[in-house]
């Protein structure tokens, strides 16, 4: 790859990605356009501004991309009811597609020829982001530096970081309990204290989650409105999709909700161990679940079910953008058409359920199953004729096996 002579660098304003900042420029003489977004991962932004100032930035990007994260890309993967190996809300892998899209148009309108990250080359983020960035743009760079420098320790992070006057923040200078990765929908966390699978991980870790020996005593019941899959209110005051979210983040993290110890199979091979606090998606996952329970054809339900494992991979494996994804996605839009009504949870130490729920589009009929008289709504002698032809094939492999044995 030839060397590129404009960056633009995904960038959090802290240490690495400084470095990085600082490395770009000693080794491409190349000008370095920093973009940094704010997916509601709870920091200030504006530091960032003033370390880019002072490395000698001169296009600095700050962008508040909350709302469209969850609008366009938490609530569509909410749609599917999308969980990694059965358990993982995806939260880290559904924000990797956004920053890349971003990161992707700010190269267009600067003239960049090249964008940057700061993944490492153990990870599933490197491939989520260059995935995304060739999707979107099939001559763009990418430069991975982690995979390219020779910085392999934090003893030789720190020396570059002092011979280029690059700030470090007392806490740094030290080896991190744990490494922290954050956004609106959820908090991940993994590595160092974290690493052996055969230790509970320290409450410590947890940060936006209560541990839930000290949630409250006393359940709390929530009303969430849907429309066609998506939220829209809570106890009937209408929001915006981060507004729900946050709002839910901060309901089920008081009860000590959505917290997954989880060993994971990694695109890249290996397995890790990570600790995610999910306590907004926790509860709007139950909800949506509640209300497709009345709203959703059980064939269609089923055939959404039965491709979720599917849709979830290709999300963790950084294929947002592929057909195969999209395809997927306007099967589970369709089933999403009469998914509008509303659900009551209890909210009680680590759990949120579902305890009632109501619709217009309602497919449950009283009527039907009622264990009163329902006054000729299902023939129950019917049931005999249906049970007899499911029974047809099962009888005739029944008697070719014996008549085989006798």
């Amino acid at each position: 790859m030839s060397a590129p002579k404009k960056v633009v660098l995904a960038y959090s304003g802290g240490l690495d990605t400084s470095i990085i900042l600082k490395w770009l420029q000693a080794e491409y003489g190349c000008e370095v356009v920093t973009f940094t977004a704010d997916l509601g991962q709870g920091e200030e932004l504006e530091p960032a501004r003033a370390k880019a100032e002072m490395l000698g930035v001169k296009e600095i990007h700050i962008e508040d991309l909350r709302e469209e994260f969850v609008r366009d890309f938490v609530f569509p993967m909410f749609r599917a009811n999308a969980l990694y190996e059965g358990l993982y809300l995806l939260g880290t892998s559904i924000a990797r597609p956004l920053i890349s899209k971003r990161l992707v148009e700010i190269a267009a309108a600067t003239g960049a020829d090249a964008v940057a990250h700061g993944a490492t080359g153990k990870g599933n983020d490197q491939v989520r982001f260059e995935l995304a960035a060739y999707a979107l743009n099939p001559d763009i760079k990418v430069i991975a530096p982690w995979r390219l420098w020779d910085l392999t320790s934090r003893t030789k992070l720190i020396d570059f970081a002092e011979k280029n006057q690059i700030p470090i923040a007392k806490d740094k200078r030290g080896e991190a309990p744990f490494s922290v990765d954050a956004n609106l929908l959820h908090t991940s966390s993994e590595g160092k204290v974290l690493e052996n699978p055969a230790e509970q991980a320290p409450d410590y870790v947890l940060q936006r989650t209560v541990p839930v020996e000290q949630a409250p005593n006393e359940p709390e019941y929530i009303e969430i409105t849907f429309e066609k899959g998506d939220a829209v209110a809570i106890n009937g005051e209408a929001m915006s999709p981060a507004t729900i979210l946050t709002k839910l983040n901060e309901l089920g993290g008081k009860h000590g909700i959505g917290v997954l110890d989880l060993v994971e199979n990694r695109f890249v091979g290996m397995k890790s161990r990570g600790v995610y606090e999910t306590p907004g998606g926790t509860v709007l996952l139950e909800a949506h679940r509640g209300i497709e329970q009345i709203t959703l054809d059980s064939g269609a339900g089923h055939l959404k079910d039965s491709i979720m494992p599917r849709y979830a991979e290709l999300i963790y494996n950084g294929f947002w953008f592929s057909p195969e994804r999209e395809m997927l996605q306007a099967l589970i839009d369709k089933s999403q058409e009469h998914v509008s009504g509303t659900v009551r949870l209890k909210l009680y130490k680590g759990s949120a359920r579902t305890v009632a729920r109501w619709s217009d589009h309602s497919l449950y009929s009283e009527a039907h199953v009622t264990f009163e008289d329902d006054a000729g709504a299902y023939d129950q002698q019917d049931a005999a004729g249906f049970i007899q032809l499911n029974a047809l094939r099962l009888k005739l492999l029944a008697a070719r096996n014996r008549r085989l044995k006798g």
